[in-house]
């Protein structure tokens, strides 16, 4: 039995080429920093003896781990009780128990890196589909696009590769998760950071976007630097930049580029892109705007089912009421007639009762006169 003992007793070494040599290998390929490792470890051995020792106080115990040797021993208020026992099948389980640990902090490093991309745009790739979910692989973890952030007459497929804009971290049914859109606005703007250099450096701002997701979008941009077009920057020459981002898009969403102006009118006149030569008058206090628009640059101010108009609204903030310039001329021009001829009708009224007057006191005098005869 004594020679048992003895030979038990080196147990360490087993732990010593299972765990910290491993471990701190698995420590620098995963990122994860080696203390972390080693206090796992200890929680694991502590969690393996009350395997064996079941009822005690983990509060109670502890265990040292020997970052040199990788030496493992338990503690109880201080007294190595490290049982000769202690051996294999301990070490399995504390094994298994490290594994997770290290499933779990490599996770946790993931999710802090990030963390701190949120409100960003990655690449990624379908990988499965999880009811009306789509579970997406964008690196060094998986995401989640849920239903509601899909863009509906989008069509997925497997290992279809698409860039995501990264919405949030949120608490799952399996602990934090990722989650991606593709109907956010934010899309809309990684795009064109990464498509545009000027909007990446600064130099133009993007000052506010719109969406009704894979159909249309407006993109209000604004440059304070003299000698930067901010709509041309961000079109492209030839169209070939804001072409790549819808490209991106699957090609369904058309984007409207328009210039941001702190006049109001000549904002809302932009906003209302691709119309041209548009009047506007407004009305602060109930926030609308009345724009007065060529007849033939009508539909596409209203645009279909009022979609132009609708994304134009959400843009500026004001109600738009769009009257077409042919309606309105028509309508100054029954307006002047109808006052024209109100002179007209008073005049012909006041010749008849001059008249009725005339033709009573004629019958008045000629009735005096057969009297006196």
């Amino acid at each position: 039995m004594a020679s048992v003992l003895v030979y038990l007793g080196p147990m360490p070494a087993i732990q010593r080429s299972e765990f910290a040599l491993a471990l701190n290998q698995v420590a620098s390929e995963r990122g994860v920093d080696v203390s972390v490792v080693l206090d796992t470890v200890k929680n694991a051995i502590v969690a393996a003896y009350r395997k064996d020792h079941p009822g005690i106080e983990v509060e109670e115990y502890t265990a040292e781990l020997n970052p040199t040797t990788g030496e493992a021993k338990i503690f109880h208020n201080e007294e190595d009780i490290t049982p000769p026992g202690f051996g294999r099948i301990a070490a399995q389980t504390a094994k298994q128990v490290i594994l997770q640990k290290i499933r779990e902090k490599e996770k946790e490093a993931v999710l802090s890196d990030y963390r701190v991309k949120i409100g960003g745009i990655v690449n990624g790739m379908v990988l499965r589909f999880a009811g009306p979910n789509i579970i997406v692989d964008i690196g060094k973890a998986e995401a989640i696009l849920p239903v509601s952030e899909q863009v509906l007459n989008e069509k997925y497929h497997l290992n279809q590769r698409l860039v995501f804009y990264l919405l949030e971290i949120r608490q799952g049914a399996k602990g934090e998760e990722i989650v991606v859109s593709r109907a956010a606005n934010g899309l809309i703007i990684g795009l064109f950071q990464r498509e545009v250099p000027e909007v990446a450096q600064g130099s133009v701002q993007i000052k506010d976007v719109v969406r009704e997701p894979g159909n249309r979008s407006k993109v209000a941009v604004f440059s304070s630097q003299p000698g930067i077009d901010p709509v041309g920057s961000c079109v492209g020459q030839k169209g070939v930049r804001v072409q790549a981002i819808i490209q991106e898009l699957g090609g369904l969403e058309k984007i409207d580029i328009v210039q941001w102006s702190e006049d109001t009118k000549q904002y809302i006149a932009q906003s209302l892109s691709p119309a041209k030569d548009l009047r506007v008058e407004l009305n602060e206090e109930d926030k609308v705007a009345h724009v007065f628009v060529p007849q033939e640059e009508l539909s596409l101010a209203i645009g279909k089912d009022g979609q132009n108009v609708r994304l134009a609204y959400k843009l500026t903030k004001y109600r738009i009421e769009i009257q077409g310039n042919e309606d309105v001329k028509k309508a100054q021009e029954e307006k002047e007639a109808s006052e024209s001829e109100e002179p007209k009708e008073a005049v012909v009224s006041e010749a008849k009762v001059e008249k009725a007057k005339k033709t009573k006191k004629e019958e008045k005098d000629s009735s005096t006169e057969e009297k006196a005869a």
